[in-house]
């Protein structure tokens, strides 16, 4: 055997023998506090099992992680927070799929207002050592635009839309920039 070809044996040998022990997870390591609003409104009932099915599988089957609190609020014709809770190792997500399974959408009208008063004071009393991250679920943008008004336009400071057939969704981090601003001057002060 040549000595190319024993070198490279020998190499392989050695990756093939440490790649247990390298570890390139890309877990985050901030907690987040989840605040998803769901539209509850009859107008959201054609698409409701695709807008919710994508909502646990995107968001809360492959986002969340243990130690992450999440208040679900249903926007019917009233407001109301309809889960809240921790993930943990033994439960929050199964508990989370069945109550977006059952979720009654039978308002006359989505009440974003109502969930954004009470999700504002919310997110702005999140722990500086945690993220927020904000989703809304509608059947149109047009009901949230009377809702974004006054502190709730705050909200959606930086955010991120995406449309399907029926049903949108926003994705907010409000509380995102100081952090932002915070890692970036850590970085510089490393670099000096």
């Amino acid at each position: 055997m040549g000595s190319g070809k024993k070198r490279f044996i020998i190499i392989l040998i050695i990756l093939v023998g440490f790649s247990s022990l390298l570890k390139a997870d890309d877990k985050r390591v901030i907690p987040l506090d989840l605040y998803l609003v769901i539209d509850s409104s009859e107008s959201i009932n054609s698409v409701k099992t695709e807008a919710l099915d994508w909502v646990y599988s995107k968001i809360v089957d492959r986002l969340l992680v243990e130690g992450d609190k999440v208040t679900i609020w249903s926007a019917g014709d009233r407001a109301q927070i309809i889960y809240n809770g921790e993930i943990s190792a033994s439960g929050g997500k199964p508990e989370i799929r069945d109550l977006l399974q059952n979720l009654v959408t039978n308002g006359k009208k989505a009440d974003f207002s109502g969930a954004f008063a009470d999700l504002a004071p919310r997110v702005s009393q999140t722990s500086p050592n945690r993220l927020s991250y904000t989703v809304l679920v509608t059947s149109s943008a047009g009901v949230l635009e009377s809702a974004l008004t006054g502190s709730s336009q705050a909200l959606l400071r930086w955010s991120r839309s995406e449309k399907y057939s029926g049903w949108q969704v926003l994705v907010a981090a409000p509380d995102i920039a100081p952090k932002v601003k915070q890692a970036a001057l850590n970085y510089m002060s490393a670099q000096r």
